[in-house]
């Protein structure tokens, strides 16, 4: 199956699209790109091949990958001197959320003076930004989490403060976006849960998130129908491609419908994968129940609305427990204290960074910094609410 679509962006869809990498470039007129890639993927075979490919039709490839998962502002800034040295004219940023986090960030830093930290996703600050010299960006996942190919932000640590920012501006949003399912076959079944669990943390969160967004409300509810219709398949059989796609699609939507909030699973986890470099789905997965029964009382009318058509009995607990069984096929830690020393963990500092976080404003219901303090209190232990 091949398709294109063009809601948020254009996006082409398909195994074996990433052949097509060449052909996006001469339509955004890009002749020296800058290829960023994570450390961790640039040796890998697929990654060169890639790259191989593409130098055999654009001559003027130049390559950046000093970075890994959660980037700072430094390896935006180191991004951004390789981007000017080498005369570059876009980006073509492939790999998961880091790598399409750094090579969006690379591009919209290209054309600005002011520091990068100027354009957090704070009331108009986006509007600061020079408009005249962001470059052209391609988009190619090889993780379905993050859905970074389809958001117009960045997370980017700042390593300063340990704080965890995001920055957005629209033109952060790729120009052209290859989902091709090929790319993920190999992804690990435990990044395959991990990445799986932060796309459905996205969709599940827009959805409840308030406000009126009806465009918002019905991707998010398909992307949750797609991961609970694939996600154990792909982590149980890495190779079907049906599965891989469904997961990719899924990714894409729910940072499509993101647009509309987030809430207190990514206020959570911001400040863990900041303090402690935890993978940022594994954080979403863990702080995924225990949000969800301390918001109950609020977001259940709508959880139960849209049970009949996830094919669960029609209750909140029924959700709650689809959540819960998922968790533990996926092996996910059901305490934050699986994973990270509670010795080391300084409530009142991660508190104060949730409460400040821009996700905690999409909570459905309306937080404080005590509530967020409870909702890590609770994680540790294992105490639903």
């Amino acid at each position: 199956m091949k398709s294109n679509w063009n809601y948020p962006t254009t996006v082409w869809v398909g195994e074996n699209r990433v052949n097509d990498l060449v052909n996006a470039c001469l339509i955004l007129k890009i002749k020296k790109p800058l290829f960023v890639t994570d450390k961790n993927l640039i040796n890998l075979h697929f990654i060169k091949k890639i790259i191989s490919e593409t130098e055999k039709k654009i001559n003027k490839l130049n390559i950046f990958s000093n970075f890994t998962g959660n980037p700072t502002g430094k390896n935006v800034e180191d991004g951004v001197k390789e981007f000017k040295n080498y005369s570059c004219d876009g980006v073509v940023a492939v790999g998961g959320g880091s790598a399409l986090d750094v090579g969006k960030a690379i591009a919209f830093m290209s054309g600005q003076t002011r520091p990068i930290w100027d354009f957090e996703d704070i009331d108009d600050y986006w509007k600061r930004a020079d408009e005249n010299d962001i470059a052209p960006i391609i988009a190619v996942p090889t993780t379905a989490g993050t859905g970074s190919e389809t958001g117009r932000a960045s997370a980017i640590i700042n390593e300063r403060t340990g704080v965890k920012k995001i920055i957005f501006h629209p033109k952060f949003l790729p120009s052209i976006v290859i989902l091709d399912p090929v790319l993920t076959i190999d992804l690990s079944p435990r990044l395959t849960a991990a990445t799986g669990m932060d796309a459905l943390a996205h969709n599940l969160e827009a959805f409840c998130s308030p406000g009126f967004h009806p465009m918002a409300d019905g991707i998010s509810i398909q992307g949750m129908k797609l991961i609970k219709k694939s996600l154990l398949k792909a982590v149980k059989n890495g190779k079907d491609l049906s599965a891989r796609s469904d997961l990719l699609a899924a990714a894409s939507m729910g940072s499509t419908a993101f647009q509309k909030g987030l809430g207190a699973i990514h206020s959570l986890s911001h400040p863990i994968n900041a303090q402690f470099n935890l993978h940022h789905g594994l954080s979403n997965a863990i702080f995924m129940p225990y949000v969800l029964s301390f918001n109950k009382n609020i977001i259940q009318d709508k959880i139960i609305s849209i049970c009949d058509y996830l094919g669960l009995n029609k209750n909140f607990e029924s959700f709650l427990e689809w959540i819960l069984n998922l968790r533990e096929e996926l092996n996910i830690p059901h305490k934050l204290s699986d994973v990270i020393d509670p010795d080391k963990i300084d409530l009142e500092k991660l508190s104060e960074m949730a409460f400040n976080d821009p996700s905690t404003a999409g909570n459905p219901v309306n937080l404080k910094k005590d509530d967020l303090k409870k909702m890590y209190e609770h994680s540790l232990i294992g105490d639903l609410f």
